[in-house]
């Protein structure tokens, strides 16, 4: 490899940083940019599985006017051919309808890790594992487990 050149794991690494960037920014130009206007995202079960770049978009919309300045943060990235997988936070304010739950106003932290399987500079599918139950306990929308030290229930 010549110096400065970027290896194809490093470049589709930075697909995905760019991805989550235009996550944050709310930048549906960009998104088509990184993505491939066939994506599949193979959602988690009980979760319907998105396909195309309209779908992907119309979803991140609903998030995004859930918590209108969430931000996207990548911890970790690992890359091995034409895949990435990442271990991701995204922070934000509950200020809207957020997955049925209306705004309570509280911020939330929600990490992930997920799966991208990048071709020709582009994602085209994802595996996203997402700490749904998490975030629900942070808004309230249900009840986190007892504090820890309580006695077990018998």
């Amino acid at each position: 490899m010549t110096k400065g050149a970027k290896s194809m794991s490093e470049q589709n690494k930075a697909v995905v940083r760019r991805f989550l960037e235009a996550i944050t920014k709310q930048d549906m130009a960009a998104l088509g940019q990184v993505v491939d206007a066939n994506i599949v995202i193979h959602s988690p079960p009980g979760m319907p599985t998105l396909r195309g770049l309209d779908a992907l978009k119309q979803a991140l919309f609903g998030f995004s006017s859930g918590a209108p300045d969430l931000r996207a943060t990548v911890e970790d990235a690992l890359a091995e051919g034409d895949k990435v997988a990442a271990r991701i936070t995204l922070r934000g304010t509950h200020k809207g309808d957020f997955f049925g739950v209306p705004a309570t106003g509280k911020q939330f932290t929600l990490t992930e890790c997920n799966i991208y399987k990048i071709a020709g500079g582009k994602i085209v599918e994802e595996w996203p594992q997402a700490d749904m139950l998490g975030v629900m306990q942070q808004l309230g929308a249900i009840p986190a487990p007892a504090q820890a030290g309580a006695s077990p229930r018998r």
